[in-house]
């Protein structure tokens, strides 16, 4: 990652550039920052490639397929606009290192590292061919790897397997060290090619090599690739067997990516971490860089004019699909479940859908029709807007999650809303036990109530918490647990002036003083707050 040069864009479309991640085949990547300041990927097509006709459309043909892929590994593709005179692509940024970064820093990974590797990858190449594409350039530097488990990036070169079009048998793309046979001869790659990558990648991490060596030309490697065996010397047992097998010449002979997931997953053994120390490390490393980087940009929350022109630019990007409102579910006491509306499709409308991104972030003030987040359809992206006005209290479904139509994806309040208990529940007997544990401390009221009562402050006890939220509400008492809720929004804004205390002692209306108390050991002297019988002594949250 390096700073931009005096060459570079500052901005791609509505993102703002703030660093350089690397370069390609197709053009430069950026590490940008969205209108809603969320880091993406930018990557910018180079120029040469722009004026290239049919380019164009081999890309306006990728982006389709790759909105289309979702998943927890995968990177997903949030926005792009073909038609721009230099077209660009953005996806979600991943922090970390790429697995040919980690390998030629500190060699090959341990095999239950490798293991998990392979079961993440499976599955995001399920993603990928569950939306009828195949990636056709899985390699070391396509894959990175995250604190949560690896991403598959790049489908810049994946293609739908779409027999109409005559995009998928013209060339033969791909990295020759991770390239399959067949497509080595032309023909038409398909998910076992992606199998077949899979396994070079799996050897690369665990002997630091590809099965099939690296020189000394592209025409060389190919040709081992085509008539001779994979050397699979310095694999680890657990892995031997499959890697050769989904080697295989013969696609048919090769295992369907459901079952290397099983066979990776089988091997797999809970860890704290699935990476290496030194990887973890890089990771932590990259973080902190992104971190410096992004933080000397200056950032402004978008104006409602910036939102006009979002929904604006939305619109006519996904024409015949104009913005939708979200439903809201309203419970009782200021507080509204948000659910997804029905979504337009092809053939009418969707039953599920995939978050793109979110334009609001919780603890924000939003008014009614206000931009929310933006979800695929398969006429395109379509705008949600909020059903009514209130604080973004909590959010449901993140970028890259499936949601069904009707199912609550946020939950929007008033200031003094009451908050609903999470009522997702684990049936473990360690949770059984703790949540006994914790009913006995709270009380049958507070841990058993889905919404906690307000009192009012004549009632207040010591060890219970108080606030006041404006002149309107005045003081009432609430558990402390949902008065630290509220007390991570006050710095958003909506409590401006606002105080959140815990009761320590209740005072003589005489008393202008709290006593000293002692605790672990040190003297603190909290604050003493008079009303008009009585005077409390409180610590401010």
């Amino acid at each position: 990652m390096k700073p931009l040069s005096a060459t570079d864009p500052q901005k791609v479309g509505p993102y703002r550039l703030v660093a350089r991640l690397g370069s390609g085949g197709m053009g430069q990547v950026f590490l940008g920052r969205s209108p809603g300041g969320l880091s993406v990927a930018v990557k910018l097509v180079r120029p040469e490639l722009a004026e290239n006709a049919q380019f164009r459309q081999r890309f306006a043909h990728e982006i389709e397929a790759a909105r289309r892929v979702g998943g927890f590994y995968t990177a997903q593709v949030v926005d792009a606009d073909p038609e721009a005179d230099q077209p660009w692509l953005v996806t979600a940024y991943i922090p970390g290192p790429s697995l040919r970064e980690a390998v030629d820093r500190y060699g090959p990974m341990p095999a239950e590292t490798v293991t998990m590797l392979g079961a993440g990858l499976a599955e995001g190449l399920a993603a990928i061919h569950a939306c009828s594409v195949v990636h056709r350039d899985l390699k070391p530097g396509n894959v990175i790897l995250a604190a949560d488990g690896p991403r598959v990036i790049d489908f810049g070169i994946a293609r739908a397997l779409d027999t109409a079009s005559g995009l998928t048998r013209t060339a033969v793309i791909g990295t020759p060290s991770f390239m399959s046979p067949e497509q080595f001869r032309g023909s038409l790659a398909t998910p076992e090619s992606d199998v077949f990558s899979l396994a070079a990648v799996l050897m690369y991490a665990a002997a630091g090599r590809g099965p099939f060596g690296d020189g000394p030309t592209p025409e060389a490697v190919g040709y081992r690739v085509v008539h001779h065996e994979p050397d699979l010397t310095g694999l680890p047992p657990v892995l031997a067997q499959l890697i050769a097998s989904c080697l295989d010449k013969d696609p048919k002979q090769r295992p369907s990516v459901a079952q290397v997931l099983d066979h990776c997953a089988g091997q797999t053994h809970l860890a704290t971490a699935w990476l290496p120390p030194n990887v973890t490390a890089m990771i932590t490393e990259q973080a902190a860089e992104t971190s410096k980087l992004t933080t000397v940009v200056s950032f402004h929350p978008p104006t409602e004019a910036d939102r006009q022109a979002l929904t604006e630019e939305r619109t006519a990007r996904a024409p015949g699909i104009p913005p939708l409102v979200a439903k809201a579910r309203t419970g009782r006491a200021g507080y509204s479940t948000v659910t997804l509306p029905w979504i337009p499709g092809v053939n009418g409308g969707a039953k599920r859908t995939t978050v793109v991104r979110w334009l609001r972030q919780v603890g924000d003030t939003i008014s009614k029709g206000d931009p929310l987040l933006e979800v695929t359809s398969g006429r395109g992206d379509v705008l949600i807007t909020a059903p009514e006005s209130g604080i973004l209290y909590a959010i449901h479904r993140q970028a890259g999650a499936s949601a069904r139509i009707g199912t609550a994806i946020a939950g929007i309040g008033t200031r003094t809303a009451r908050i609903p208990a999470s009522r997702r529940v684990r049936y473990t007997w360690g949770g059984v036990a703790t949540f006994l544990v914790l009913a006995l401390i709270a009380g049958a009221v507070c841990v058993l109530s889905p919404l906690f009562e307000e009192e009012d402050i004549s009632n207040v006890q010591v060890g219970d918490c108080i606030a006041w939220e404006s002149p309107s509400s005045g003081w009432y008492t609430m558990p402390c647990g949902l008065m630290e809720v509220r007390n991570s929004f006050k710095e958003a804004g909506p409590y401006v002036g606002s105080g959140y205390y815990k009761v320590f002692a209740r005072l003589p209306p005489s008393s202008d003083k709290c006593p000293t108390i002692v605790v672990n050991g040190s003297n603190v002297q909290y604050n003493t707050d008079k009303f008009d019988s009585m005077a409390l002594c409180t610590k401010r949250l």
